[in-house]
C-alpha cells in the first residue's frame, strides 16, 4: 500500500513539473543561437516593412519618372536607385515586402484555420465523416493547384491583394488537414479523451479543452512553416507574371526583373535586394519553425 501511494506521488509531481509548451519552446530557442538571430531577422524585416511603407507614400514610390530610369545606387538621391520606370527601389522595396508578408501571413493563416477544423472534424469522429472529408482532400490534392491559380489569376479582369490570397488559400489547405487530422487520430484515441466521453463530456468541450491544446504547440509550428512557403509561392506567381500587378508591388514582382540577362548584371540593384529580403525572411521563418518542431517534438515525449 504505501509502495503504491510514493508511485502515485510521483507521479503526480512529474505531471506537475511538466514544463509548459511556452517553457519548452523558451529552453529550444536557449540553446539553439541560430533561431534565436533567425526570430530577430523575421520580426526585425516584418515590422521594418510594415513601418516602412507606413511612413511612405504609396503613389510616390509607385510614381513613374521616365528621366530618372535606371539610376545607379546613391545618385540622385535614391538610396537603391531606380528601375525602368523610375521608381524609387528603395520605398517600392519597403511596399513589395509588406505585399508578399501579408499575403504569407494572410494565406497561411486561413489554411491553418481550415486545416485544423476539417482535421479535428475528420480525426475525432472518423467514420463517414472521416471517409467524406479525407475523399474530398484527396480529390483536391490531384488538381495541379499551381496551373489553376494561374488560369483563374488570368481570367480574373482585376484581381488584388485579397484576390490572391483566397485564391492561393482555396489550393493549399489540404496538406495542413492530413497532418491535423493524424494528430486528432492519436488523441482521440488516449485514455483522457474516453474517459471525458464516459463522464459525459460533449464532444465539443473535448476537443477544444482536451486535444486541441495538446497538439496546438504542433499547430504554431506548421503556421510558421506555411507562411514561409506561403510567401515563397506568391513570389513564384509574380515571377512568373501571374501574381500582382506592377502598381501593387511584391517581392516576385522586383525579382521577376532577373528574368532580363541585361538587368541580371548590369542593373542589379533592381532584383538582389528583393532576392536578398525574401532569402534572408524565409530562411529565418523556416530555422524558427524548425525549432519549434524540435520543442513540440521534446514536449511529446515528455507527455
Amino acid at each position: 500500500m504505501q509502495n503504491n501511494a510514493n508511485e502515485v506521488a510521483t507521479d503526480t509531481t512529474k505531471i506537475e513539473q511538466s514544463p509548459s509548451n511556452f517553457k519548452v519552446i523558451l529552453n529550444e530557442f536557449r540553446k539553439d543561437k541560430v533561431a534565436v538571430v533567425s526570430l530577430f531577422l523575421a520580426v526585425t524585416i516584418i515590422l521594418a516593412a510594415f513601418i516602412g511603407s507606413m511612413l511612405f507614400n504609396v503613389g510616390g514610390a509607385t510614381e513613374v519618372n521616365i528621366l530618372d530610369r535606371y539610376m545607379a545606387p546613391g545618385t540622385g538621391g535614391y538610396i537603391l536607385g531606380t528601375d525602368e520606370g523610375g521608381r524609387d527601389m528603395f520605398k517600392y522595396l519597403f511596399f513589395a515586402a509588406r505585399n508578399s508578408i501579408t499575403i504569407g501571413i494572410s494565406v497561411a493563416l486561413i489554411i491553418e484555420f481550415v486545416g485544423v477544423v476539417l482535421g479535428t472534424i475528420s480525426g475525432y469522429f472518423g467514420g463517414l465523416v472521416d471517409a467524406v472529408i479525407m475523399r474530398f482532400v484527396d480529390f483536391m490534392m490531384i488538381i495541379p493547384s499551381l496551373l489553376v491559380i494561374i488560369v483563374l489569376v488570368t481570367i480574373i479582369p482585376q484581381y488584388n491583394v485579397i484576390t490572391i490570397i483566397l485564391i492561393m488559400a482555396a489550393f493549399y489547405w489540404m496538406t495542413t488537414t492530413r497532418l491535423m487530422r493524424s494528430l486528432v487520430l492519436s488523441e482521440a484515441r488516449s485514455e483522457y479523451v474516453m474517459a471525458s466521453k464516459t463522464s459525459g463530456t460533449s464532444n465539443l468541450k473535448i476537443m477544444f479543452t482536451g486535444v486541441l491544446p495538446n497538439i496546438s504547440s504542433l499547430i504554431i509550428t506548421d503556421l510558421t512553416l506555411t507562411i514561409a512557403s506561403s510567401i515563397g509561392i506568391e513570389t513564384a506567381l509574380s515571377f512568373l507574371g501571374f501574381g500582382l500587378p506592377m502598381e501593387t508591388p511584391s517581392l516576385g514582382t522586383l525579382i521577376g526583373y532577373a528574368s532580363n540577362p541585361d538587368l541580371i548584371f548590369n542593373r542589379w540593384w533592381v532584383w538582389f535586394p528583393a532576392v536578398l529580403v525574401l532569402l534572408t525572411l524565409s530562411l529565418s521563418i523556416n530555422f524558427v519553425g524548425q525549432a519549434m518542431r524540435r520543442a513540440a517534438d521534446s514536449r511529446q515525449r515528455r507527455g
